[in-house]
C-alpha cells in the first residue's frame, strides 16, 4: 500500500478545525435569533420579573452576546456543552443518551438505500433502453418528488395501520423489537436516498460500460458478468460514495423530520423538542454534534474514495 496516499490523514482533521469554529459561531447566532425568550419559555405562567432575572442570570443570558459565545466556545473545547434549560441535566450527556436511535436510523437507511440502488442501477444499465430500464427511471423520478413526510404517513397508513405489519411509532425495547420498530422509518429514507443513488450509480456504470478498460476485458475473453463486477462496478462506487458524502446534510434533516413522524426519541426528536422550547443549550449541542458527525462523514468518504480508486491522490 503507499502510504503517501493516505498523507493527507494526518492533516486533514487540523484542515477542518476552521469548518467547527465557523459552524459554532453559526449555530450560536442562529440560536439566539429564534423568537421568544427561554427563561419565560421555561417558567411558563409561573413567570414573574424576578425570577426571570434569576433564570437568565443562572444561565448567563443575560450577559452581551459576544461575551455569551466566549463561555460557550471556552467551555465547547472542554467538552461541556452547558446544562439543558428544560431537562435540567447536563446536554451532552442527554444528547448521547439520545444518539442511539438516530444512528440505528441513518445507518439502517444508507444500509436499505444501498440493497436497493446496487440492484436497480445495474439492471438498468444492463438494460439500456429496455422497459427495466425505462421503469426504473421512473422511480427515480418518483421517489425524487415524493417529501420524506408524505412518504412515512403513506406507509404508516398501508404497511401499519391498515395491514399491521410494523408499529406505528416508539423504538422499541430488545434488539429484534428494535429493529421491528425501526425498518419502517429506515424505509421511508431510504427510498428518497435510493432513487438518487439509482439515477448517480446508473450514470456511472454506462460511462464505464464504454471505457477503453473495460472493453480491453472483453477482448481478452471475460464474460459480461466477470467485465461487471471486476470493473464497471469498483468503479462506480467512487462517485456514489461521494454523493452519499454530500448529501449527509439531507439525511441528517431527514431524520429529524423522520423521528418527529415516527416518535422516534433520537437527537432529532431532541432538537425540535428544544427548538419550540428555547432550549438553547441542547440546540446548540445538538446541532454541534450533528456538524461534526457530517465532517467526519465527508472524512470517511475521502479515505474510501482514495481506496476505492488507484488514481486519486489526496494531498
Amino acid at each position: 500500500m503507499n502510504l503517501a496516499r493516505y498523507r493527507f490523514v494526518l492533516s486533514r482533521p487540523l484542515q477542518l478545525l476552521p469548518v467547527l469554529f465557523g459552524i459554532s459561531l453559526i449555530t450560536f447566532v442562529l440560536v439566539r435569533s429564534i423568537p421568544g425568550d427561554p427563561a419565560r419559555a421555561l417558567l411558563g405562567s409561573r413567570s414573574t420579573p424576578d425570577a426571570l432575572l434569576k433564570i437568565r442570570a443562572q444561565y448567563g443570558l443575560d450577559q452581551p452576546l459576544w461575551l455569551q459565545y466566549f463561555y460557550f466556545l471556552k467551555n465547547l473545547l472542554k467538552g461541556d456543552l452547558g446544562q439543558s434549560l428544560l431537562y435540567k441535566v447536563d446536554a451532552l450527556k442527554l444528547i448521547v443518551t439520545r444518539i442511539e436511535p438516530t444512528l440505528v436510523l441513518v445507518l439502517g437507511s444508507v444500509l436499505l438505500a444501498l440493497l436497493i440502488a446496487l440492484p436497480l442501477a445495474t439492471w438498468a444499465a444492463r438494460n439500456k433502453g429496455g422497459w427495466a430500464d425505462n421503469l426504473i427511471r421512473v422511480f427515480t423520478t418518483v421517489g425524487l418528488g415524493m417529501p420524506a413526510f408524505w412518504l412515512g404517513l403513506m406507509l404508516i397508513l398501508l404497511l401499519s395501520v391498515k395491514w399491521g405489519l410494523f408499529p406505528v411509532s416508539g423504538y422499541g425495547r430488545s434488539g429484534l423489537d428494535k429493529a421491528h420498530h425501526m425498518l419502517l422509518p429506515c424505509l421511508t429514507i431510504a427510498l428518497a436516498l435510493s432513487a438518487v443513488l439509482v439515477r448517480n450509480l446508473r450514470a456511472s456504470m454506462l460511462m464505464e460500460l464504454q471505457a477503453d478498460h473495460v472493453t480491453a476485458a472483453r477482448a481478452r475473453g471475460l464474460s459480461e458478468a466477470a467485465v461487471f463486477r471486476r470493473h464497471v462496478l469498483p468503479n462506480s462506487l467512487v462517485p456514489a460514495v461521494n454523493l452519499l458524502a454530500v448529501n449527509i446534510g439531507w439525511l441528517i434533516s431527514g431524520t429529524v423530520v423522520i423521528e418527529s413522524l415516527f416518535a422516534i426519541p433520537g437527537i432529532g426528536q431532541l432538537l425540535v423538542r428544544g427548538i419550540f422550547t428555547r432550549d438553547y443549550m441542547v440546540v446548540q449541542g445538538v446541532a454541534m454534534v450533528l456538524a461534526c458527525a457530517t465532517v467526519v462523514v465527508n472524512f470517511v468518504a475521502d479515505v474510501v474514495t482514495v481506496a476505492l480508486d488507484p488514481r486519486v491522490k489526496m494531498q
